[in-house]
């Protein structure tokens, strides 16, 4: 059976670290394109890069192929490299420390689940244009939140 492709771009923002934050997705199936965001009170710019990968692959209905555009490094390199082992030696890094925001990277591999993710990293604030809308969305989010 043949995937639908979804092309996905996240970020996420903080005003402070921590402080009030936003995230926001931008997905584009064919020429159809469906924008998310949202925010929280007191958070990390991490949480909120967390947010919205899973906030986008929450709104998938079925497996899909996707290629999820992400311009964090934490976000890229925590789902490609580092959760394999973190989950082997029961959520402590490597140092033998618990891993910071555990509850979303739980929330991010139970996401990523029915679908086949290619995770791409993208220069942030480079002129790319999924990945400034999807800091326009999450900058959106932090301000409805702040205005709510």
């Amino acid at each position: 059976m043949k995937l639908d492709e979804i092309t996905m771009y996240t970020d996420g923002a903080c005003r402070g670290n921590p402080g009030p934050g936003g995230w926001g997705a931008l997905l584009i199936f064919g020429a159809t394109e469906k924008e998310i965001s949202g925010g929280e009170d007191d958070t990390t710019n991490n949480r909120m890069e967390l947010m919205a990968a899973i906030q986008g692959l929450n709104q998938l209905k079925r497996g899909c192929r996707v290629s999820l555009h992400t311009d964090s490094k934490y976000v890229l390199d925590g789902i490609t490299k580092w959760l394999p082992g973190w989950k082997k030696r029961n959520w402590k890094t490597a140092g033998k420390k618990p891993v910071k925001n555990r509850d979303l990277w739980e929330l991010l591999d139970e996401a990523v689940q029915p679908h086949d993710v290619e995770w791409i990293w993208v220069k942030g604030h480079a002129g790319h244009d999924g990945n400034e809308r999807a800091d326009e969305l999450a900058n959106q989010g932090l301000s409805n939140w702040l205005c709510e």
